[in-house]
């Protein structure tokens, strides 16, 4: 899996913005969201991934954002208890056409390489 061993939950998280924002969104997600995600240090983040498609559809660009965690307490630790909730900083949000309001999490089964 590449981020560290003992991840079991992927936090995943869908954005899209427009073909003229795509760039400042990926821009906030790479100066600012995620490494103040980082910076707190949450007990049993393992690491994130951030995917843009190299599909246009309907002049929106999809990326998709999965979290790495040890556990779903873990991602209670960054989220609380309402941990489904999407978290978009508002500087995120003024760039993106539309998110989802809730990540989905999945436990790993399986690998295969």
């Amino acid at each position: 899996m590449g981020i560290d061993d003992r991840a079991t939950v992927a936090r995943i998280w869908r954005g899209w913005a427009t073909v003229d924002n795509a760039d400042a969104y990926q821009a906030v997600v790479d100066g600012e969201v995620m490494p103040a995600i980082m910076d707190r240090q949450i007990p049993g983040l393992l690491g994130a991934h951030i995917m843009r498609s190299e599909d246009i559809v309907d002049g929106e660009v999809e990326f998709t954002t999965i979290i790495w965690f040890d556990s779903l307490d873990s991602v209670r630790g960054f989220m609380g208890d309402d941990y489904r909730k999407a978290h978009v900083p508002e500087n995120a949000q003024a760039v993106l056409s539309r998110f989802e309001a809730e990540a989905t999490h999945f436990r790993i089964v399986g690998e295969f390489a």
